[in-house]
């Protein structure tokens, strides 16, 4: 068990394992409960996954290129 020092405005950081563990991640709502002398911590909502990149979230009009397309074709030959 690890443990924690509490900021002068009663904040910890939760450990990366238990986090992980409870699918923790900024914009998580979680909610403490007092039993009897100790705190209970709960997730509330554990909010959606963080995309590792942006690939694929946009939408176009266009269609897209092929995986074979040859930008050299576009440029024609030398005279």
């Amino acid at each position: 068990m690890d443990e924690l020092s509490v900021t002068s405005k009663g904040q910890v950081t939760i450990p990366k394992a238990v986090r992980q563990r409870l699918g923790i991640r900024a914009g998580s709502r979680v909610r403490f409960a007092l039993v009897g002398d100790r705190a209970e911590l709960q997730v509330v909502h554990a909010h959606t996954a963080v995309q590792s990149s942006g690939a694929g979230m946009l939408k176009h009009k266009r269609s897209a290129v092929p995986p074979d397309f040859d930008v050299a074709s576009l440029l024609g030959k030398k005279r």
